[in-house]
């Protein structure tokens, strides 16, 4: 049996998972119990499509309670002290220069279940993001992307 990849969270990706849990356990399971008592209300559950849905919506409840769940019990949490700014890890905050275009641009690396393009914060898993694992200020590395090559600097790296 193949070894399962540990997932990897920052310190507020590990709380930021840990409160939508709680929001599904304490919420989303009970709006989704008043929906299924109201459904059965309606009488035949044999044709009732309101009870079918609400119990389809019930197993994806639990379904995400379960993944979180395991989640959460399984995964690496890189507390904020631990992230050095010798080197590029996940926790870091990388500010990078596209050295074809000179533009700059500044990149956090997070676990795969953290990222926010919108925020810039990119998966460690990522093309970029393996790339610069490791790195330290000012190598640049070429990176494969799916729209071509990239050659990066790595001009700073922060907590």
């Amino acid at each position: 049996m193949a070894e399962e990849k540990k997932i990897i969270l920052t310190r507020e990706g590990y709380e930021k998972l840990e409160s939508e849990l709680n929001e599904y356990i304490s919420v989303r399971r009970n709006q989704v119990s008043e929906q299924i008592a109201i459904a059965r209300s309606f009488g035949d559950l044999s044709e009732n499509a309101e009870y079918d849905e609400a119990k389809n919506e019930q197993s994806r409840i639990e379904a995400k309670i379960a993944e979180m769940e395991n989640t959460l019990r399984n995964c690496i949490v890189v507390e904020d002290d631990e992230v050095n700014t010798e080197t590029v890890g996940v926790g870091n905050v990388v500010r990078v220069r596209n050295m074809d275009t000179k533009m700059e641009m500044t990149l956090t690396l997070v676990g795969a279940n953290e990222i926010d393009p919108v925020n810039m914060k990119i998966s460690s898993d990522s093309p970029i993001g393996a790339a610069l694992l490791g790195k330290k200020k000012n190598q640049t590395i070429t990176v494969d992307t799916p729209s071509g090559q990239m050659k990066l600097k790595v001009l700073e790296i922060t907590r």
